[in-house]
């Protein structure tokens, strides 16, 4: 059976642990991600940027995953959570919007979705979601659609707009171009090339909710 997630585990007593906060750690880790990614972040190496023994940061997460998953809820707390408005094309767009920015600002993050997202501040923009789509006359099988339509195509452009921004991303674009003769529909129409990406995400996110409409009750 698997641990419960981090979240759920409760913390040791204040009075056992060093004086150093679940709270300071993942804002280094946030930090250190952003500078050198999920590659480099290691618990020594975390323990270091802390001043601190690496013994010292279990008395507030027991692995990596741990830290990650921390690290990766405390992006979705950047996401401000719009009032509601009643226009659930509206509440969705600033939501997902927001969202978008706060994975472009980490762009560690995006690659990270596909672990378990239980955090509270994951679960309250989910949370958000949904009751806009509620609201919208969305249920069952169309609601599930629209959420997790929305949310692949949120995360979906975040990581293609990291990647394409990336040195893998500028290589590969580069040998696109060399290889024109074998591609060369992909090569005049700009594929892996620099774009406005917010003006692609804004209107493909009004072309997706567009087709959204149909699903209502």
């Amino acid at each position: 059976m698997k641990d419960k997630p981090v979240w759920q585990r409760q913390r040791r007593a204040a009075r056992e642990a060093p004086p150093l906060t679940r709270e300071k750690i993942v804002a280094e880790a946030v930090a250190l991600l952003d500078e050198e990614g999920t590659a480099k972040l290691t618990m020594r190496r975390l323990a270091q940027r802390l001043d601190a023994g690496p013994t010292t940061l279990y008395w507030h997460v027991d692995t990596k995953d741990d830290v990650l998953d921390l690290a990766l809820d405390a992006v979705f707390g950047e996401v401000v959570l719009p009032e509601p408005t009643g226009d659930w094309r509206a509440d969705v767009r600033a939501l997902v919007t927001g969202w978008r920015a706060a994975m472009l600002r980490h762009p560690w993050s995006a690659a990270l979705v596909g672990r378990p997202m239980v955090g509270p501040n994951v679960l309250a923009r989910t949370e958000f979601l949904y009751a806009a789509l509620v609201r919208a006359g969305f249920t069952k099988a169309a609601l599930a659609t629209a959420a997790h339509g929305l949310a692949n195509y949120v995360t979906g452009s975040a990581l293609t707009l990291t990647t394409a921004r990336s040195e893998d991303g500028l290589v590969a674009a580069e040998y696109l171009v060399e290889q024109w003769e074998s591609y060369p529909t992909l090569v005049d129409n700009g594929h892996l090339r620099e774009e406005d990406w917010d003006a692609v995400f804004a209107q493909g996110l009004e072309s997706f909710m567009d087709g959204l409409e149909s699903l209502r009750s």
